[in-house]
């Protein structure tokens, strides 16, 4: 198959080309040539950028994700690394499982105020507690 030009990439990618920029930029991928201004790639970009949309989707930072490919361009990627971030999206997923059920119960709570409701004020001072953690 023949290269294919940014444009191209882009289309069926679904990344902006400013996009596609960036991770060459950052050693992601890598074009093959010009074909007058635009960039060409090797069509096997279009399932590294599928790799790399997969790690964005799962939180990884573009730091880490490139340190999912060897040199020579061919998928290494660590498995603690896997178990560490699906552990960590594990601890979101029940902060924001929590936070879901206090929103609803807060959305259908028969207290006067919001402020009355035990469970909401509950859910306030938890709140705070994580942002005075996290600074």
């Amino acid at each position: 198959m023949p290269a294919l030009d940014i444009a191209e990439v882009a289309r069926r990618s679904g990344e902006p080309a400013s996009t596609l920029r960036f991770y060459e930029e950052k050693g992601l991928i890598a074009s093959v040539g010009r074909r007058g201004l635009r960039r060409l790639f090797e069509p096997s970009v279009l399932e590294r950028l599928a790799l790399i949309a997969l790690g964005r989707a799962a939180g990884f930072s573009l730091q880490e994700i490139a340190r999912m490919f060897a040199a020579d361009g061919r998928v290494r990627i660590d498995r603690a690394m896997l178990r560490s971030k699906a552990e960590e999206l594990d601890k979101t997923i029940r902060k924001l499982s929590v936070l879901r059920e206090g929103l609803r119960h807060a959305a259908a709570c028969p207290a006067p105020s919001h402020m009355e409701c035990p469970k909401f004020r509950r859910i306030v001072r938890a709140a705070s507690t994580h942002a005075k953690r996290r600074r």
